[in-house]
């Protein structure tokens, strides 16, 4: 497929800028840029001149089944949300219901511009399964936590993973290992899960200082940080890391952090509804930490457009710094696509709009009054749009919504069933 008059945004060092000119996609691949004119009558030819293309966006953290739970249990702080009523909840979930609750959170990423996301949760061979029929890109993981003495079985789980699932679904589908966090892994867990993921050669994702109670936690159990339990386990030593949240970093964590490979994912919609705190993104920037973008689960954000997470990542870190110049748009627009990419170890394929590339492309309906007029594409990217402005989603060279149509699930029947289950799912709480 040919997109003749292709308006578009690269980036180059932080920067965005805008070009016009035909992509050829051939396969799965952005093959040719240029004036393509004579290969017209060679290929499908889709004119594109009324809309602003861009790369995918990359969610860097999500829990997929949590959307069964949206709104469930809202104004509570973490602990109290997580223990006593997401944990319940989601310890009566049946398989059926992880995949609904799958299918739906992947129908309102692929709707609002995602076409790349992590996801850390259990049951993974369902969520596969969703992801291989939607057609989005993902970076799967089972989240392990230590229920007991014996969590053996839990580190074969995530190694079976490896095996089965990562690089397949015509590459789309990766593995991380996901110890789940420090207060709920233990230190010979910990150093297992950093083990596998040196095997195996793939990233591990945790959280990580998402709340001040964590770091007094492991204060308290293990006399150090949440980051400097980590190191101790290995976990920075030769390894890619997708560290979610990041909000209660010490001197001493960044001193630890600099120079590690993969990033943190700021979760800011998450961390601001509950109450967590606000990661000093200005502060690891300048240190040279990589930062993405994620939503965290539909159970905490309520939702799972990444516009939102742009704007409140914006908002709250010129609030932070008391500085309006603060995190500027070309800097948040990098952190959601390249920088997402690059953490969760597929910035080889995806992030960026370059020959060579996996043509994961959102085009963008910009003729609309809220978008008008357009002095600078990535503040009105930034600043102004929703997910809902997303016309048209293509991920690994395939349409996979048009003109706001999905193409690879029935969203009736999804929403249907995700409302039969999440139902059926609070009957049994």
């Amino acid at each position: 497929m040919i997109l003749k008059n292709a308006r578009y945004l690269i980036e180059n060092n932080g920067t965005w800028s805008e070009r016009q000119e035909d992509l050829l996609i051939e396969g799965n691949t952005i093959q040719d840029i240029g004036n393509l004119e004579p290969l017209y009558d060679q290929h499908e030819v889709w004119d594109v001149k009324d809309y602003l293309i861009l790369p995918g966006l990359v969610n860097g953290h999500q829990h997929t089944p949590m959307s069964l739970l949206r709104c469930y249990s809202d104004d509570l702080p973490l602990m109290e949300w997580l223990n006593k009523k997401m944990l319940p909840a989601e310890m009566k979930m049946t398989s059926e219901d992880r995949y609904w609750g799958a299918m739906l959170s992947m129908a309102e990423m692929i709707k609002s511009g995602t076409t790349a996301y992590a996801d850390m949760y259990i049951d993974m061979d369902t969520l596969a399964a969703a992801v291989q029929e939607t057609g989005i890109r993902a970076s799967l993981s089972r989240g392990m936590i230590a229920m007991d003495s014996n969590y053996s079985d839990r580190i074969e789980e995530s190694r079976n993973l490896v095996k089965k699932w990562h690089g397949q679904v015509e590459g789309r589908i990766t593995v991380m290992i996901a110890p789940h966090s420090p207060y709920m892994c233990p230190p010979d867990f910990l150093r297992d899960a950093v083990v596998l993921a040196k095997e195996q050669n793939v990233p591990l994702h945790t959280h990580l200082a998402e709340t001040a109670d964590e770091r007094n936690m492991i204060q308290e159990r293990h006399g150090m940080s949440p980051v400097q339990y980590l190191q101790k386990a290995g976990f920075f030593e030769n390894t890619r890391v997708n560290l979610a949240h990041g909000v209660h970093f010490t001197e001493d964590d960044l001193s630890i952090l600099e120079g590690l490979t993969g990033g943190v994912i700021h979760n800011p919609v998450s961390n601001a509804k509950l109450a967590c705190g606000t990661a000093d993104l200005v502060e690891l920037t300048k240190r040279g930490i990589k930062v993405g973008l994620g939503t965290d689960g539909p159970g905490s954000a309520s939702t799972l457009d990444m516009f939102m997470e742009m704007k409140a990542a914006a908002w709250m870190q010129k609030l932070l710094q008391e500085d309006a110049s603060a995190l500027n748009a070309h800097e948040i627009l990098t952190m959601a696509t390249r920088n997402g990419a690059e953490i969760l170890g597929i910035g080889q394929e995806t992030g960026s709009i370059e020959v060579g590339k996996k043509a994961d492309l959102l085009f963008m309906n910009m003729n609309q009054p809220h978008l008008v007029p357009a002095h600078q594409d990535p503040s009105l990217l930034v600043y102004a749009a929703a997910g809902q402005d997303v016309d048209s989603v293509m991920i690994d060279g395939k349409l996979i919504m048009k003109h706001r149509e999905l193409l690879t699930m029935d969203e009736e029947k999804v929403m249907f069933e995700a409302k039969r289950r999440a139902e059926d799912l609070i009957s049994r709480i």
